[in-house]
């Protein structure tokens, strides 16, 4: 009975993994971009539900370092070129044999070729000057690097503060993150976005079929491959020596503290790990989608990871990515009205209502989430007839 949730685990693994090659419904664009996101909000819910579930530490600025990781590789994508000769015009530094170019901030209005110092100087090139953008892959490790250094920074700023002022300033810290990106338009373009490119700007080969960039099928495995790593790590550090420390603070700091560890150094380990995750899955998601604004980072968004975490329970980090597949499959699914005695429903209004009640009714009758006492009923089951029977093997013989 214990090998249940790995057996159930194995074929939903399977399922999702064959999904894309067998299904074949008209609506095939669609459905894959649900699961490209749904897969997105797991490695948040999953990632927070390590920090909030298994530390104790109940942050508000999740969506914070998701932003800071799409938004460092768009930078990154943005203003960086490598070119065979030097423009003469913009910021630019020998490499190699090549120049490391950084274009002009021009902002959102000022976008003319007299004013973008690249689009100059390929104008008066033509094709007789190579031009090429940073690699995609650097611009997410650099993206996760940023939200892990910012994670890391807030962390040994604030990681003293406990319950109710930790989940304060980690609220004021994302509304400040948004401020600034909302307010820095000649960088980042403030709420008209930027845009980035394809995560295969050019195409790829898999299994002899070549994909262009707008094809579902890459993000998808991509997407799908970085939960899985995530949920690898997270359930790698769960078993470990830091995953015992990490649930001693969330039962009891001072006694945790008072048996020697070093309680703010832990804290700050997993506040790092999960924001890193965190920034990791936006920086990929921004490449997918294309552009990045600030309503990335808006509080509703950051509501929606709490609550899909919740549901599926957040002191199982399995459960909690399983249980923000389900509500994201789920909450559009609901988007299709409906007419009750002559009167219409519009389920995109009413989907949201639909949520909010799902998770009072967890919150007050199901505190463990819907999904995670499934697993731990099957985890547990036998463990009594197990324990009597070790006690009976090792008894001493009358």
């Amino acid at each position: 009975m214990r090998q249940v949730p790995n057996i159930a685990g194995v074929l939903l693994l399977g399922f999702f993994a064959l999904f894309p090659l067998v299904y074949s419904g008209g609506n095939y664009d669609y459905v894959m971009h649900v699961l490209i996101t749904a897969f997105f909000y797991a490695i948040l819910a999953s990632s927070w539900s390590m920090l909030a579930g298994y530390a104790g530490q109940f942050s508000f600025g999740h969506m914070a370092f998701m932003g800071i990781g799409a938004y460092g590789t768009a930078l990154f994508c943005h203003y960086f070129y490598i070119t065979s000769e030097p423009t003469g015009i913009c910021t630019e530094f020998a490499f190699f044999g090549n120049y490391f170019v950084i274009k002009n901030a021009i902002g959102v209005t000022s976008t003319t070729l007299d004013q973008d110092c690249l689009a100059q100087a390929v104008a008066v090139w033509g094709d007789s000057v190579s031009v090429r953008p940073m690699p995609v892959l650097m611009g997410i490790i650099l993206g996760t690097m940023a939200g892990g250094l910012s994670g890391l920074l807030v962390g040994l700023l604030v990681l003293r503060l406990r319950a109710a002022y930790l989940a304060l300033f980690t609220l004021g810290f994302s509304e400040i993150v948004k401020a600034v990106i909302s307010a820095e338009i000649d960088i980042t373009r403030g709420q008209a976005g930027l845009e980035l490119p394809a995560l295969f700007e050019n195409g790829v080969s898999l299994m002899g079929t070549t994909f262009d960039k707008t094809d579902k099928i890459p993000p998808y495995y991509i997407m799908l491959g970085l939960l899985v790593l995530c949920l690898a790590l997270l359930a790698w550090l769960a078993r470990s020596r830091f995953g015992l420390f990490v649930r001693a603070l969330r039962e009891d700091q001072d006694a945790a503290a008072a048996l020697g560890v070093n309680t703010t150094r832990y804290k700050v380990y997993v506040f790092t790990i999960t924001t890193a995750m965190a920034a990791a899955a936006g920086a990929v998601q921004a490449h997918y989608v294309q552009i990045v604004t600030p309503n990335l980072m808006f509080l509703l968004q950051m509501s929606l990871v709490v609550a899909m975490a919740v549901i599926g329970g957040v002191e199982n980090f399995v459960a909690a990515a399983l249980g923000a597949i389900f509500l994201q499959i789920l909450l559009e699914l609901l988007r299709t009205s409906f007419t009750i005695g002559g009167v219409e429903v519009d389920m995109t209004v009413w989907r949201l209502v639909f949520f909010g009640i799902l998770l009072m009714i967890t919150l007050r009758f199901f505190r463990n989430g819907l999904i995670a006492p499934i697993i731990a009923y099957f985890y547990r089951s036998g463990m009594a007839e197990e324990t009597v029977a070790k006690r009976k093997t090792g008894a001493p013989a009358s």
